[in-house]
This record gives structure tokens, C-alpha cells and sequence, in this order.
């Protein structure tokens, strides 16, 4: 499965994490399931909530934008970069679900 410049796979995400660079992680679920399960560091940021919050995602580096699956992630960076103009966003391709398969088999799924 090809990636677009848009998404950053799993693996990828992880290797960056692991090498120290400065992402800001922004999980787009609702409270819920960031509740249940999100990434060590990411700030939830509900899509729900996105366009009241923009203020808290920077504009300056890179930020990882997760979901469950994809979808809302991709939705979200659509709507910054569409609307307010970001150029710094990637989304987690396949979610917190694919990290879960991918990267760490110990995260819960739901």
C-alpha cells in the first residue's frame, strides 16, 4: 500500500519517536477512546472540538495527526491545511489501529 506525503506509516512514526525529533502528536478521537488507548505524549484534540482548537496545534514543525482508523486524522488535516493553510501535518496512516498491529502488539484495539 503506497502512502501519500499526507499520512506517515506506523513504522515510521515509531522510528521518529524513538530518535528523539520533535513531533507533536494530536489524537482527533473523541475522550472515550483517547481514554482507552492514545499514544504517551499525544494531546487529544477531538475533531468534534478541531475548529474551536486550532490554537493548540503549531503551526511550526512537524504534527502527527491520529485517529482510530485514518479517517477523521485525514479529515482534520484536510480542514488545516484547506482552511487555515498548515503545511507541517501528516496523518498516521491506519490509525492507532495499525500502530496496535504494526508497531506494538501490547496497545490495546477496540
Amino acid at each position: 500500500m503506497q502512502s501519500t506525503p499526507l499520512e506517515i506509516s506506523p513504522a515510521d512514526l515509531n522510528r521518529r519517536l524513538q530518535a528523539g525529533d520533535d513531533l507533536q502528536l494530536v489524537d482527533v478521537r473523541e475522550d472515550m477512546e483517547f481514554e482507552y488507548c492514545h499514544l504517551p505524549n499525544s494531546q487529544l484534540v477531538p475533531l468534534s472540538e478541531l475548529t474551536r482548537r486550532t490554537a493548540e496545534i503549531r503551526s511550526e514543525g512537524p504534527v502527527v495527526l491520529i485517529c482510530h482508523h485514518g479517517v477523521r486524522s485525514m479529515q482534520a488535516l484536510a480542514y488545516l491545511q484547506q482552511r487555515l493553510g498548515y503545511q507541517n501535518l501528516l496523518s498516521l496512516r491506519g490509525g492507532v489501529d495499525a500502530w496496535a498491529e504494526q508497531v506494538d502488539p501490547t496497545f490495546p484495539t477496540y
